[in-house]
Parts: structure tokens; C-alpha cells; sequence
């Protein structure tokens, strides 16, 4: 109870044995306090240097313990104009921070929003607005495969985020299922509370904090590039509504997708709308994180069911037969 002024818990011990008997030598104390002799010794010896003890007047070379009133309260009011100096340390460093802060921020524009240059930039930026969220953080994410390096950098912040009772939401691709790490890593996040849902194309990638701050990228086609980071009530409008119908759209994880009413999986659909709007396979493949091969192993597969001879034939009886 007492460390905090400085007291070990056999030296609390002793003072309190010789409170209660003054008269008390080495041996009644190491007795009555169950210590060894020498570990009563060192216990008299921080006793001294904390001016804890003084010499007795009933005894020569006796020493006595001063009473708490006036040792311990002595201790007690240096050890708060300790904490009151670490406070205002503490203080004058939030100062400081805040300083550094207003310098790295020279690039925010006057409608809030700052040009992220790299993948490194937008992680820090990423790490410093998860320690600022208060109630939720959502994400579409087209990636494929989740990167190693991605998870390590992400997975301490979104616990922490968690563990806070902020909200997760997070759309990733179908086609991510395919990948064993990045399943892995779904069902840890989920396991502590976060929610996702797949679809089988996701149209860009975008985090939002609170609805207050969107991260977009620079290039959605190439994620490492960078991002920018508004704070635009019309963009955030439209980022939001953009997550909440993708999410809307979405099958929630540990769920099978289920094939609509003419027997397409979503991911079966959306080959067809892509292949319909004049993208080749490697395009397709591309959007749905899937491989070449298995692309044109579902197409074939579409093609019969859609008795089409060619891909654009297949789109024109998709749509006759309203499976678009």
C-alpha cells in the first residue's frame, strides 16, 4: 500500500511492527514479521534514508519510528509535487505534440482536405485517426488477397479499436474467401467483434472515421500510390452512401452468397455485367480477384446456360432474360 511513497513491502512491514512496539530489537522484529534478520536490517536501512526512523531517547544506539502523522505525510506531499511537476512535464509534451502536429499538417488544404504521397504516409495517417475514432470505422476493400505487411500493420490497431467498443465494418471481395491467410485473419477480426460482408466486385477503396474524415485513393487501381483525406461534408455525403449500399448489398461472413431467382451467384452476375460492358477476361479477372482460368471456366459454364455461341451473345440473352 505504501510503495508508492517508496516502501518496499518487508520495510512496510517493519514500520509497522515497530510502530506497534517501540521496544522491539532486530530479533523480535525478524519474529514478529516472519523476515530473516538481514531482510529486517536492509528494511531499518530504507527506513533510515527515508527519514523514517530516529534515534531513541530510551536507549543508547535504540532507534524508534517516527509516527506516520509526520513521516508519512512528509513523504506523501513530496511524492505529490513529484506527480504535479510529472504533470506539468506531461502537459508541456501534449504542447509539444500538438506543435509538431500543426507542422506536419502544412499540406491541409481550406476545405480540410491533405494529399497523402505513399503507402507509408497513409498508414501513419491511418494509425493516428483509429487512436482518435469514437464510434465506428468502415471500409470497402477490393484487394484480393490481404498482404502480410497490410495485416501486421493493421491487426493491433483494429483490436485496440475493438477492445474501445468502436464499431468495425468492412467489405472485402468475394474472392478473398479463396486466399487461407487472408480467411484467417476475417475470422480473428470477427472473433473479437468485427463485422464483414463480401461482395463479388467492390468498387474502390475508401476508409471512413466517424463519418467526419474519408480516406480515397489517388489511384484506385494502385492503392500504394497514396490517398487524399477530405473532410468535405459533400464527400463524405457520397463516401458514405457509396459504403452503406455496398454494405447493404453485401453477404455478411461465415454465410454462403445464395444464387438469385435465375441461379446466379453474385459472382456469376457480376461477370456478366462486366463481360456485357465490353471488358475483356483478364478485366474481369482482374475486378473479381480471380485467376484467368477460373474466369473463363465460369464464362464457359454461363455461355451454355445462356445457350449463347459468343460473350457478347451471352450478355444480350442475359438481359432478354432479365438475369442483368
Amino acid at each position: 500500500m505504501l510503495q508508492v511513497l517508496g516502501l518496499s513491502g518487508p520495510t512496510e512491514a517493519v514500520y509497522r511492527a515497530m510502530l506497534a512496539h517501540p521496544g522491539w530489537g532486530i530479533a523480535d522484529l525478524s519474529a514478529g514479521t516472519g523476515l530473516p534478520d538481514d531482510l529486517v536490517r536492509s528494511a531499518l536501512d530504507e527506513l533510515a534514508d527515508l527519514a523514517l526512523l530516529r534515534p531513541s531517547e530510551q536507549g543508547a544506539g535504540g532507534l524508534r519510528a517516527v509516527s506516520p502523522e509526520v513521516g508519512l505525510a512528509a513523504l506523501l506531499a513530496a511524492a505529490e509535487a513529484e506527480a504535479a511537476g510529472r504533470q506539468r512535464q506531461l502537459e508541456a509534451t501534449r504542447a509539444a505534440i500538438a506543435a509538431i502536429a500543426a507542422e506536419h499538417d502544412t499540406g491541409r488544404t481550406e476545405d480540410g482536405s491533405v494529399r497523402l504521397e505513399g503507402i507509408d504516409a497513409v498508414r501513419i495517417r491511418l494509425e493516428e485517426l483509429s487512436v482518435g475514432v469514437c464510434l465506428e470505422v468502415a471500409s470497402l476493400n477490393p484487394g484480393g488477397a490481404h498482404r502480410p505487411d497490410a495485416r501486421q500493420a493493421s491487426g493491433p490497431l483494429n483490436q485496440q479499436i475493438l477492445e474501445r467498443g468502436v464499431a468495425i465494418r468492412a467489405v472485402c471481395r468475394e474472392s478473398f474467401r479463396n486466399d487461407p491467410d487472408t480467411l484467417a485473419h476475417a475470422r480473428w477480426l470477427t472473433g473479437l467483434g468485427g463485422q464483414m460482408r463480401t461482395v463479388a466486385t467492390v468498387p474502390m477503396p475508401l476508409v471512413i472515421f466517424d463519418r467526419r474524415i474519408a480516406i480515397l485513393p489517388l489511384d484506385p487501381d494502385d492503392s500504394r500510390a497514396g490517398a487524399i483525406e477530405v473532410r468535405s461534408p459533400g464527400v463524405l455525403a457520397a463516401s458514405c452512401a457509396l459504403f452503406e449500399q455496398t454494405w447493404a448489398a453485401g453477404t455478411p461472413f461465415g454465410q454462403a452468397a445464395l444464387p438469385d431467382d435465375n441461379g446466379c451467384t453474385p459472382v456469376e452476375r457480376a461477370l456478366l455485367e462486366i463481360i456485357s460492358s465490353g471488358h475483356t477476361d483478364d478485366t474481369a479477372a482482374r475486378k473479381l480477384g480471380l485467376s484467368l482460368r477460373t474466369v473463363r471456366r465460369m464464362m464457359s459454364d454461363l455461355m451454355e446456360r445462356l445457350d449463347a455461341q459468343s460473350r457478347f451473345q451471352a450478355g444480350v440473352n442475359a438481359t432478354k432474360k432479365g438475369w442483368l
